[in-house]
């Protein structure tokens, strides 16, 4: 895991963000999604400067994935590292969303 990575991690497991449970490192059909929360449909990617420079292979993997009903939620790791409370708050504010009928 990246020190991003490791940092949400920390904040998300054993159910510390609203008591929704996440997995790590989490096969979805064909790719391994960084974190999701099976209940929730929410899946957090947390990005370095490699995604920047494959887009056609994050687009088609993002489709792939909301094809299957997840909502993605793209971090950069420079975000977390220097905002990681926002990120948080952002990721418990979606996660709090009714689902959508």
């Amino acid at each position: 895991m990246t020190d991003a990575e490791r940092a949400i991690w920390e904040s998300v497991r054993n159910r510390q963000l609203g008591g929704f449970k996440f997995r790590r490192q989490q096969p979805v059909g064909p790719f391994i999604v960084d974190f999701v929360c099976v209940e929730k449909k929410i899946i957090i990617e947390v990005d370095g400067g490699q995604h920047a420079l494959n887009t056609e292979h994050d687009v088609k993997r993002s489709e792939f994935l909301r094809n299957k009903g997840y909502k993605i939620l793209r971090f950069w790791n420079s975000d977390v590292l220097k905002e990681k409370n926002a990120v948080l708050e952002e990721i418990l504010f979606i996660l709090k969303e009714p689902p959508h009928p």
